[in-house]
């Protein structure tokens, strides 16, 4: 499908890799404890958005996919956020720390991070940006909200569509509900039956930040979060038949989607 290749597909959290210099960080001593390091890259695996990268994939489209866990750097947080749940993360969304109590991340120890793993993500993203009308951004959530969230504890829908707030819309606020249509029926043979059933439009966040800083006069942007109930056993091994079928349904909405976005 020609028209594809206006289409920019971005994965910032799929990854379960941690350069070297960052696990040492965490790790300290235990660097080359096979058994630490293993146990710590499942953690982080998990704790990101695990199999997105499948979930998303669309032959045809362009891609950008982030090589290293949101643990080493989070690509979909501005540059200078310092938030707890910022550009760098202390601990996972559970809260549990990542690194040794006495460990402290100099000014340019961070500024090191970033120029090496948020600065060329950024690079690639801003030129693949340039051929494309529509930039969607593929995500995972928790079934609930997480310890580390505005919305602890609370269930989550099937799909959360991102497309901005109605002040700063990312994707044109006219087609916001035509956007949800197409996905609910696109999504509708995976999540039908499923505790996760819905589809609905900014809950539980209403804008993605790599979409908000790419969305542009021509170019369109929203973030999808896919719950991950649906395709995540409770201990954390894939359903592959259903993140097979979560891939389908995104390559029949994908198409929908970008001739929404150019009108």
């Amino acid at each position: 499908m020609p028209e594809l290749n206006r289409l920019l597909v971005v994965t910032p959290h799929p990854s379960g890799a941690l350069p070297a210099e960052v696990l040492s960080d965490m790790l300290g001593p235990d660097l080359l404890n096979a058994r630490a390091r293993e146990s710590l890259l499942s953690r982080v695996f998990l704790d990101g958005d695990p199999y997105t990268d499948l979930i998303f994939h669309l032959p045809g489209a362009r891609s950008v996919q982030a090589a290293w866990s949101r643990f080493a750097v989070d690509l979909n947080r501005e540059r200078d956020d310092r938030d707890e749940n910022g550009v760098i993360k202390r601990g996972t969304f559970d809260r549990q720390s990542l690194y040794p109590p006495e460990f402290t991340l100099s000014e340019a120890a961070r500024e090191t991070r970033l120029r090496r793993y948020w600065d060329p993500f950024h690079a690639l993203v801003t030129l693949e940006a340039q051929e494309a009308a529509l930039l969607i951004v593929g995500h995972c959530m928790a079934p609930n909200g997480p310890a580390l969230s505005h919305d602890t504890g609370t269930p989550r829908p099937g799909l959360c569509l991102m497309t901005g707030t109605d002040d700063a819309p990312t994707f044109p606020r006219a087609g916001w509900e035509a956007l949800r249509a197409a996905c609910a029926d696109a999504f509708a043979p995976v999540l039908a039956g499923t505790p996760h059933p819905d589809v609905q439009v900014g809950v539980p966040w209403q804008t993605d930040t790599i979409s908000a800083a790419y969305a542009a006069p021509g170019r369109a942007a929203f973030g999808i979060e896919v719950n991950s109930g649906l395709y995540l056993n409770a201990d954390g091994t894939p359903r592959h038949d259903v993140i097979r079928a979560l891939n389908e349904a995104f390559a029949r909405s994908a198409p929908q989607a970008l001739a929404l976005a150019r009108g």
